[in-house]
Formats: C-alpha cells, sequence, structure tokens
C-alpha cells in the first residue's frame, strides 16, 4: 500500500504515537484525542466547544471524554471562585497518561455521633367500628313498606320546598315522549 505524504512546513501537529498504539482505546477516543492535541492551548475544551468542530453531537463527545479520563489522558477538575460556587471545568489534556494518578484531596467528613434512641411501643387503642346506614328493605309497620311508592315522606325527609299545608303527597305527571324528526317540514 502506498502512502502519501506532504512536506511539513505549516499546518501539521507533532504528537506522541502513544495513544494511537494504545490498543485499550477506541477509535473515537484516539481521534478526540488527536484532535484535542492538535487545538492551541487557549481553547475552548468543553464538550460543546468540541461538538461544534466535531460532526458527533455533545453525548458523542461526552462519552469520549470520559473514555479518555478513565485512560488517564485526560483530567477534569471544576474549578471554585471566591465565594465558593461552582466555576468552569478545567482540562489538562496528557499526551501520555501518568501512571500514578494522585489521589485528589477529598473534603473531610464528620462521623456524626449516633446515639441508640429508645424506641417506645405506644399503646394503641381499638377503633371503634362504627356501622354505617343501611338500607332496610324488611317492611315496618311505621313506615310502610319499601315498594310502597305513594309515601314519599319517608323516603326523601329533605325537601327544597315545604309542602303546601293541608296537601297530600306530591305527585308528577310523566311526560310524553317526542316524535322523532323525519326532517320534513310542513
Amino acid at each position: 500500500m502506498a502512502v502519501f505524504r506532504i512536506e511539513k512546513t505549516r499546518d501539521y501537529t507533532v504528537m506522541s504515537n502513544h495513544h494511537l498504539r494504545n490498543t485499550a482505546l477506541s477509535l473515537k477516543a484516539k481521534g478526540l484525542l488527536s484532535l484535542m492535541l492538535s487545538l492551541p492551548e487557549g481553547w475552548d475544551y468543553t464538550t460543546k466547544g468540541l461538538a461544534r468542530i466535531c460532526k458527533d453531537g455533545v453525548d458523542s463527545i461526552c462519552a469520549g471524554v470520559r473514555e479518555l479520563e478513565e485512560q488517564g489522558y485526560v483530567i477534569r477538575e471544576r474549578v471554585r471562585n471566591a465565594n465558593g460556587q461552582l466555576g468552569a471545568i478545567e482540562y489538562t489534556i496528557l499526551e501520555q497518561p501518568r501512571t500514578s494518578q494522585p489521589e485528589r484531596e477529598k473534603p473531610g467528613r464528620e462521623n456524626p455521633v449516633q446515639e441508640n434512641p429508645v424506641l417506645e411501643n405506644p399503646a394503641q387503642e381499638k377503633p371503634e367500628q362504627g356501622n354505617p346506614a343501611q338500607l332496610n328493605t324488611k317492611e315496618s309497620s311505621n313506615y310502610g313498606s319499601i315498594t310502597d311508592l305513594s309515601n314519599t315522606e319517608v323516603s326523601n325527609p329533605i325537601r327544597a320546598m315545604p309542602p303546601p299545608s293541608g296537601a297530600g303527597p306530591v305527585r308528577t305527571r310523566k311526560r310524553q315522549p317526542r316524535p322523532p324528526a323525519t326532517g320534513i317540514t310542513a
């Protein structure tokens, strides 16, 4: 196979072959690291900045950076400002991974002293189970039978309007059904 090379007088990058020969890296991670090494030092190394100059999207770039970080080629550190608020992420890009990663200083955690709390078993009262109102289906001499619909006072004790004095039970008239519309007007 023939390889055609150009004379490297301008627009070229010199980098180590270490990451290109590393079989633990995917092709995407190798290409991403090569691209990152070819960029100037003050360049915006955020995932959005890298996605602007690549065909891959932000999620794909994040996966590649994560892989490079796991292999030790990229170190990301979150910078805090003077107020202690989280700021930008600072990237350190290495041509060869560090063999011994320095342990990051983790903030000290206090181990709170936990007392053995005394748990009480409160005495529980037995809840009353009331009998909900039930429909009486048996005939009673006081109220008449349930099938006797002429006595509406017993079945409906709350009325919208009081009955006229001396009037008997209220009776309603049934409506006559309307004839179906035929669409023909007379």
